[in-house]
């Protein structure tokens, strides 16, 4: 065990990446191996309900003077680069506009039902967050569980003794070490999901909707490299691009395969600690981030809602399409934190044009059939971005702090 928790875990990420691939095309019939990729996915996500809760909570108990500012900081980031991404989206589309086949394109996919209007959305959301506790760590309802837990921490801050707050500390220490256990099994994970992902889809989805996936890729790469690194330079003032490139490393190829932002949050606990940064913010932020910073989710969202537009043949003004983007940068922050989430909400923005459910949800079936790719970057953006932006927010903390001599 010590010789291989010794050789660096992106290296052993690495070859288990190169193995799965191989295997899902010269071996696709060996369905078993997919079962890695599920077992560390599913591990994953059991754990990282509880280690929010209980780093939530030691964090807001032990939380001193200038957090707010921090959060303060941090919420307007989120949101900016969400809204930046659903521009971004708009141009991309009005560029290089896409039409659908949509006659075609629900046939033999089962999808759920549609997220309905942003008020239905916002109502779920509220009345979701205080939902049961115990049911929102076991249901993995981040919404709640960062509410209830900011409440519980607020509450032993103000009146626990210092003994109990050690014990809530001490609880989550332990329920950390259990997630860098989880975590040294990342390579067998990402071997079955690879290679899952390789067996069932060959290279056939780069053909089909070829089109459409260069405008979702190019534009969340776009965010990715060029509008998500300028918040951080206009913020600190110096190269972003090595803390860009560690989080992606680190955390945005991870979430690439798992395309779950929830199943990554241990992933980015572990990355903020390597970075140095305090606890007692990321715990929070963290989180945070995967259930707002949902900039892939926007691009997503509006993308595809354009592209029913341009298909059924409605007149969308430049102007209307800028308001698609508030839209989206709203509706993209109750994004479920798993695989597809963001699809769902495809057709609350396409009512904004008058276009019907069953309409939009045939643009659901086409982000499912090339969902391989697509969530998978929309993940790596979203998730990377969590770190990415967690870091900025304490270190633009840090630079007011050594300006003003705080």
């Amino acid at each position: 065990m010590l010789r291989y928790t010794s050789v660096s875990l992106m290296l052993r990420i690495f070859i288990g990446l190169v193995i799965g691939a191989v295997l899902g095309l010269a071996l696709p019939g060996w369905t078993g191996v997919g079962i890695l990729g599920r077992i560390f996915v599913s591990a994953l996500k059991g754990i990282a309900p509880v280690l929010v809760a209980v780093l939530v909570i030691s964090s807001i108990a032990k939380a001193g003077r200038g957090m707010g500012r921090r959060f303060t900081s941090l919420i307007f980031i989120y949101l900016l680069s969400t809204f930046i991404a659903a521009v971004c989206a708009v141009v991309g589309s009005f560029l290089f506009p896409v039409t659908l086949q949509l006659g075609e394109a629900a046939e033999g996919v089962e999808i759920g039902q549609g997220a309905g209007s942003l008020g239905e959305v916002f109502t779920n959301l509220l009345t979701g967050m205080v939902g049961n506790p115990i049911a929102a760590v076991a249901n993995a309802n981040y919404i709640a569980i960062l509410f209830w837990s900011i409440i519980i921490g607020i509450a032993l801050k103000t009146t626990a003794s210092k003994a109990t707050v050690q014990v809530a500390h001490d609880l989550s220490d332990v329920v950390s070490r259990v997630v860098k256990w989880v975590i040294q099994f990342a390579p067998f994970g990402i071997l079955g999901l690879v290679f899952t992902t390789v067996s069932e889809n060959g290279l056939s989805v780069f053909t089909t909707y070829g089109h459409l996936l260069l405008l979702l890729v190019g534009c969340m790469l776009a965010n990715t490299f060029i509008f998500n690194p300028l918040i951080s330079f206009v913020m600190l003032r110096k190269n972003p691009y090595p803390l860009l490139f560690t989080c992606l490393k680190e955390s945005g190829l991870q979430a690439f395969f798992t395309r779950s932002s929830a199943a990554n949050i241990p992933i980015n606990m572990a990355l903020c600690k390597k970075l140095g940064l305090d606890e007692k913010f990321y715990s929070v932020s963290i989180p945070l981030g995967a259930t707002i910073n949902m900039d892939g989710a926007a691009v997503t969202i509006t993308v595809f809602s354009l592209a029913v537009a341009h298909t059924v043949g409605v007149d969308v003004s430049f102007a209307s399409a800028l308001f698609l983007g508030v839209i989206a940068t709203l509706g993209a922050c109750g994004a479920s934190g798993v695989a597809g989430g963001s699809l769902l909400l495809i057709p609350m923005a396409c009512s904004f044009f008058g276009i019907g459910n069953d309409v939009a949800m045939q643009a659901v079936a086409i982000g499912f059939i090339i969902g391989v790719v697509q969530d998978s970057v929309e993940t790596a953006l979203n998730s990377s971005g969590d770190a990415f932006f967690t870091a900025t927010a304490e270190h633009y903390d840090r630079r007011k702090n050594l300006k003003y001599g705080i």
